[in-house]
């Protein structure tokens, strides 16, 4: 008897893009089509912060900030790794923090460099610069060129450390799903 064993890799899927390319709303829906995801952290940091009288921690101590982030993100890649599930979705990655701290042109320590060598993500999906989803809130305060000038540093950023980027066509929720769900 021959036994044929196929090894199953996981996939740690990473959505990204500047701000307001609908990323979350995309998370959100994989989430109600039953896919294991974790959501973007930031937000939690940012109200964290807030709910300390920090209006803007990014913009007043962005290395603690990104500091905060990249560990948050590091620890959701391992969560990943232990779940059950095949595929994960991450709703933003750890060269974000890489990128979003070029676009301010702050340094960083190397240990940020070595977060990006050292946890990669299966596949990377890029959502465009979108103007007309575009909307600002109170954890997001760049307006759409800030978006545009955030959308080329994580492109340069990822791509520095040897990503493909698929890019996810503008279309509907749906669309953009199945566009995504048909090349993994």
């Amino acid at each position: 008897m021959r036994f044929i064993f196929r090894i199953v890799q996981k996939e740690i899927i990473v959505l990204l893009g500047g701000p307001g390319t609908g990323k979350s709303t995309l998370i959100n829906e994989l989430v109600a089509r039953g896919f294991c995801c974790y959501p973007e952290i930031s937000r939690q940091v940012t109200m964290k912060a807030q709910q300390e009288g920090i209006e803007q921690l990014f913009l007043e101590q962005p290395l603690l900030f990104s500091e905060m982030l990249l560990e948050g993100r590091i620890e959701q890649y391992k969560n990943a790794l232990e779940e059950p599930d095949n595929v994960v979705f991450i709703d933003r990655g750890i060269p974000d923090v890489v990128a979003y701290m070029d676009y301010i042109g702050d340094e960083y320590p190397a240990s940020f460099v070595k977060a990006c060598e050292d946890y990669k993500y299966s596949k990377t999906f890029i959502l465009p610069p979108w103007e007309e989803i575009y909307q600002s809130d109170s954890e997001r305060y760049e307006n759409f060129d800030q978006a545009v000038k955030i959308q080329e540093h994580l492109v340069d950023t990822y791509k520095k450390y040897g990503y493909e980027l698929i890019e996810v066509p503008k279309d509907t929720v749906e669309n953009r799903i199945l566009y995504i769900l048909d090349k993994i």
